[in-house]
């Protein structure tokens, strides 16, 4: 029976345990780099089997909040190089999540001042992160879309190619996690809450998952299968995001992500950090179902649960068999050492949630290790 504790082997990967540390905005990499504090933070993270770096921009674009990292630039890759050398010193791994966020941004954000893009020109309700020129950070609404060209899309996909390749090849990581949740272009494209699209990439489920897939499959061919992974919410609120009938979708997702041969897909349960029962659409979502249609089509990848885990449910997960990973979040915030508290049995810190957007090094890489 394995445990948490154990090493695994994810794709190409072989990681020392089974901890993964989630993908956590931070706010912290003004010009879209990352900077010393950033190798700092991640390196003392480096216990983790696997650490997926905070969502990082594909392009400029597709950034959606102030001070976030990007992939686009050859001096955003060479900050995050000395990040993964950081890391791979200190015996870790560390992969990086693609992000273009679509409407869930603001036109002061956005190129010449543009609007945000989406699959539809449907303002969500949500808010994003913005830094005033005297330093301060607060939320404001996010500001309207509009909707993208048929012709616009393979532009896109080719970002996600570019974005991976750089990723692997510059930067040094060690792999790549495609962002399909919490309602950012990905997932907008998913729901039909998002999607009003009247061409081949809306209205039935095969045709909204059809920009999914083509992403996936420029990202495998630029990082190799082995190295890519793919996150998913498949009822998470989160900005907006809404679909009233979740899971024939997500489960038609899950079968055809099958034949990619990817290392690993990595679920968010529940609402995006709160209720792991919440639930769209008329009855609760069955991830075992969901899990089965991933497997029955073929599916090898690791299975990485997240959302709200603690030690105890963490370790039945990994007992069980339901998976493979488990990843923390805000745990890992507060815990850098997370894997020796958990296995000699320490107290916890506390996160503080008041500097987990923005600022500098206080909230980032002062938490204390365990004596």
């Amino acid at each position: 029976m394995a445990t948490i504790f154990d090493p695994v082997t994810v794709g190409d990967l072989s990681l020392q345990n089974r901890f993964a540390m989630a993908p956590l905005t931070r706010n912290r990499s003004p010009g879209a780099k990352p900077t010393e504090l950033s190798v700092t933070y991640y390196t003392q993270r480096a216990t983790a089997g696997m650490l997926i770096t905070e969502a990082t921009a594909i392009s400029h674009q597709g950034q959606g909040y102030a001070d976030v990292p990007g992939l686009y630039g050859a001096e955003q890759l060479a900050a995050w190089r000395t990040v993964t050398d950081a890391v791979h010193e200190a015996g870790g791994k560390i992969v990086t999540q693609l992000w273009h966020v679509g409407r869930i941004s603001h036109d002061s954000l956005q190129p010449g001042g543009g609007k945000p893009v989406a699959p539809s020109a449907l303002r969500a309700k949500s808010k994003t992160y913005l830094i005033s020129a005297d330093g301060t950070g607060s939320f404001a609404e996010t500001s309207e879309p509009r909707a993208l060209k048929r012709e616009e899309l393979p532009g896109i996909v080719a970002d996600y190619h570019r974005a991976s390749k750089a990723a692997v090849e510059e930067a040094g990581f060690d792999g790549v996690e495609i962002h399909a949740a919490n309602g950012y272009l990905v997932d907008q494209f998913l729901r039909s809450g998002s999607n009003h699209r009247t061409d081949e990439y809306g209205g039935s489920i095969e045709n909204r998952a059809r920009f999914l897939f083509e992403v996936v499959e420029a990202v495998v061919s630029a990082a190799g299968a082995g190295r890519v992974g793919i996150r998913l919410s498949p009822v998470t609120p989160a900005n907006d995001a809404s679909d009233p009938d979740p899971q024939p979708l997500f489960d038609y997702v899950a079968s055809k992500l099958a034949a990619y041969g990817l290392a690993y897909i990595h679920v968010i349960e529940g609402a995006t950090g709160g209720d792991r029962e919440f639930q769209q659409g008329g009855k609760p979502f069955d991830y075992a179902q969901f899990k089965a249609a991933y497997r029955d089509a073929g599916g090898k990848g690791a299975w990485i649960v997240n959302n709200g885990y603690d030690q105890k449910l963490a370790e039945e997960a990994i007992e069980s068999g339901r998976a493979d990973l488990v990843a923390f979040g805000k745990l890992f915030i507060a815990n850098p050492d997370l894997v020796r508290r958990f296995e000699e049995g320490l107290p916890l810190n506390a996160p503080q949630k008041e500097t987990f957007y923005g600022g500098g090094a206080k909230g980032l890489i002062d938490y204390p290790f365990a004596a």
